[in-house]
């Protein structure tokens, strides 16, 4: 188990999660964000950082890095390689928001002097209009590190090449189906060191991420107790983390999971914010390197445990059932929207949910049919002849 050693590291995490909305980036939020939403926002930093068009996606949208810091160690980071995963993008603008701020307070300064950064905040800039995770060639980024057969992923590839990266962190959103390990608490947060090989080996290199993600375990546990998950490290070549993992360059993934109640993934950034921090600050301090890797171990594995609602117990023709619904999620009219889905129909089903109603053997009709199917888009729900509403909690 993870317990706190330095209770003044403890104190800062609190202080900046306390301090939050004093540089939360609030021109970006919720989780249809796009090329031109962030514009704007890249014009602003050109003051302060090295902004620079590096390339341009299949559809001719541009792609840009962000380039800060004097130090030695060089970090590469890149978000929104798939185009519907946001949050981290969210979190790098509340980054670049708290460096401008508080350039002169010791941490920072003490990043930027030991540091130097290429950060890429939006990969896939076709995939966030469409809001998918492929590019527009229908080709999922996150698998071409081999092929290089996309210009988004030569692109990164790349930067990589010139910018020669000390370490790498590679930057994601997860399901809200995956619970920490075998518990009823969703992953609000979960890593991975990707594998260097198929045998799975622990090289020097890979060890240095499993410190660093032990490291911000220990200093976020207490604001996420039970709710950091670790990915499962199968190896796949293929894959981008996997394949500069395989060059020796210590890779953290990172994935932003659900915070209850928070489907715009507001609460989520906050914790990925205070994340990255943690990462920069064990590289700056080389704090990680005190931590047993084998802590990374601890963590547990994710798991595919939650629904986001259940129905429990509903009186259907075919008898007393629980109804497993996920949301799906789409872009309609601009707006991104959550489409409740029937996914499993059963005697009992085992998972958690996010949302759990309890319908105590009363009838129900779903879009007014009492025999139910799964794969079906719910828009009416009525129990015992009262309608219900689904919000997402």
């Amino acid at each position: 188990m993870f317990t706190f050693v330095n209770m003044e590291e403890t104190m800062l995490f609190k202080q900046l999660f306390k301090g939050y909305n004093s540089f939360k980036e609030n021109r970006i939020s919720g989780r249809y964000i796009r090329q031109r939403d962030i514009q704007i926002l890249l014009d602003d930093l050109e003051e302060e950082f090295i902004v620079e068009k590096i390339g341009e996606s299949v559809l001719g949208r541009p792609i840009h890095s962000i380039e800060f810091g004097t130090g030695s160690v060089k970090i590469l980071a890149w978000s929104q390689m798939h185009g519907n995963e946001s949050t981290t993008t969210k979190a790098l603008f509340d980054l670049f928001c708290y460096i401008g701020k508080y350039r002169n307070e010791a941490l920072v300064r003490s990043i930027m002097q030991h540091c130097s950064f290429c950060i890429i905040p939006m990969l896939n800039p076709d995939g966030a209009q469409a809001y998918t995770r492929v590019n527009a060639n229908d080709i999922d980024l996150n698998r071409d590190a081999q092929d290089l057969s996309q210009p988004e992923s030569r692109i990164l590839r790349k930067a990589f090449d010139v910018f020669k990266p000390d370490f790498c962190l590679n930057l994601h959103d997860q399901r809200t189906i995956f619970s920490a390990g075998g518990t009823p608490e969703p992953a609000v947060l979960s890593f991975l060191t990707p594998s260097m090989d198929k045998d799975r080996q622990i090289f020097t290199s890979r060890i240095k991420s499993m410190q660093l993600i032990a490291k911000i375990v220990e200093d976020l546990s207490g604001l996420l107790p039970e709710r950091i998950g670790r990915y499962d490290d199968s190896f796949n070549i293929n894959c981008t983390g996997d394949a500069f993992q395989r060059t020796q360059t210590p890779t953290i993934l990172f994935e932003a999971g659900h915070f209850p109640g928070d489907y715009e993934r507001e609460e989520t950034r906050k914790y990925v914010f205070l994340a990255l921090i943690s990462v920069l600050k064990a590289i700056t301090e080389e704090t990680f390197e005190k931590l047993n890797h084998t802590k990374y171990q601890e963590i547990p594995e994710n798991q595919k445990l939650f629904n986001d609602v259940i129905l429990r117990e509903a009186k259907t023709e075919d008898g007393v059932v629980d109804i497993g619904i996920q949301y799906k999620e789409e872009i309609r009219d601009g707006n991104f929207v959550l489409l409740p889905l029937i996914e499993k129909i059963a005697p009992k089903i085992s998972k958690f949910s996010h949302k759990e109603i309890f319908c105590e053997n009363k009838k129900i009709e779903i879009n007014q049919q009492n025999k139910l199917a799964e794969n079906v888009i719910v828009n009416k729900i009525v129990l015992n002849e009262v309608e219900l509403l689904l919000k997402c909690e």
